[in-house]
């Protein structure tokens, strides 16, 4: 299914955990048979449908016309469907990974993955430094890195502190700082986005080279992994009306704090129910996700009987 393709990209290469479901009626796409999501929790707490899937029936192909020969030679219309992710991929990479410094890319997707920021005391530093900078490059490039060669950038720009946090901002998932005593000592400086910025460490140029791998996948899992407890922290069972409207209430309505998350709680599959709740608290079904077992309960807004749980979330 497309849906399990944008779930393995999603959690595989952005780092971002998502939930796979289908869409309650009135979140279909207009004319599907059914819609197919992955829904993505960002910080915030809020939703985010980071891909769709859509099985169209015959209805588009009714509308336009679009006729197969059947194999005993009749016109049949087609069954078509609709699928593709966008820039909402991008979005929901930023929005689940970035902090107050800048975007954080995972390794996976980095258009770099390192970054040598050569330091200069003294112009007599300069061609010795850029040497060295310039050999740690062309080693650094011959590793493989999941199939392809490390992406490597050099800047020497005169621009004191401002360079450093340049690359921040950026995102890249590793800055090397070498300068005339790290030259000296054969090391590196090294630091890492999905540490503080001040958090960096002195590596053997060799130990850095043979374990520059392992460093970039342990970040790739720890934005997965911070991604994935947010989502789980902040995902519960809500099984009373009062309970579920506190839950995606703010205390301060005039400056909203953060609030809410994704709840699983029984529907009684009533668009009258789903549209209430969507007036009364801006929350809407997320998915009827895959994974939602057979469950008899009582709807969370009008109390008829459920047979399965649902996700509820406000989203963007």
């Amino acid at each position: 299914k497309p849906i399990d393709i944008y779930a393995g990209v999603a959690e595989e290469y952005l780092a971002m955990p998502v939930i796979k479901g289908a869409k309650s009626p009135s979140e279909r796409f207009p004319g599907a048979v059914e819609t197919y999501c992955i829904e993505a929790m960002m910080q915030d707490r809020k939703a985010l449908q980071a891909g769709t899937s859509h099985f169209l029936g015959q209805n588009f192909a009714k509308a336009s016309s679009i006729k197969f020969q059947s194999a005993d030679g009749a016109e049949v219309h087609a069954w078509t469907t609709s699928w593709g992710v966008s820039t909402r991929l991008v979005g929901g990479l930023i929005m689940t990974h970035s902090d107050d410094d800048g975007i954080i890319l995972p390794p996976r997707v980095a258009p770099s993955h390192v970054v040598l920021l050569p330091i200069f005391r003294k112009d007599s530093d300069r061609e010795p430094v850029m040497n060295y900078v310039r050999k740690l490059s062309d080693d650094l490039k011959k590793v493989s890195y999941h199939g392809q060669g490390l992406r490597v950038e050099i800047d020497n720009r005169d621009i004191g502190g401002a360079r450093g946090w340049d690359w921040i901002k950026k995102g890249i998932p590793l800055r090397l700082e070498i300068g005339p005593r790290d030259m000296a000592g054969d090391q590196v400086f090294m630091g890492r986005r999905d540490k503080a910025h001040r958090d960096k460490i002195a590596m053997k140029r060799g130990a850095f080279i043979e374990s520059v791998c392992a460093i970039l996948d342990e970040m790739q899992q720890n934005l997965f992994d911070r991604a994935a407890a947010l989502l789980r922290e902040n995902t519960c069972e809500v099984d009373d009306r009062q309970g579920f409207y506190n839950f995606f209430t703010p205390k301060d309505k005039e400056k909203p704090e953060i609030h809410g998350g994704f709840a699983r709680s029984h529907w009684c599959e009533d668009a009258e129910c789903e549209a209430r709740i969507k007036e009364e608290l801006s929350v809407t079904i997320r998915c009827i996700p895959f994974d939602a077992k057979a469950e008899s309960g009582v709807c969370i807004y009008c109390g008829k009987p459920s047979r399965q749980r649902v996700l509820f979330a406000k989203a963007y």
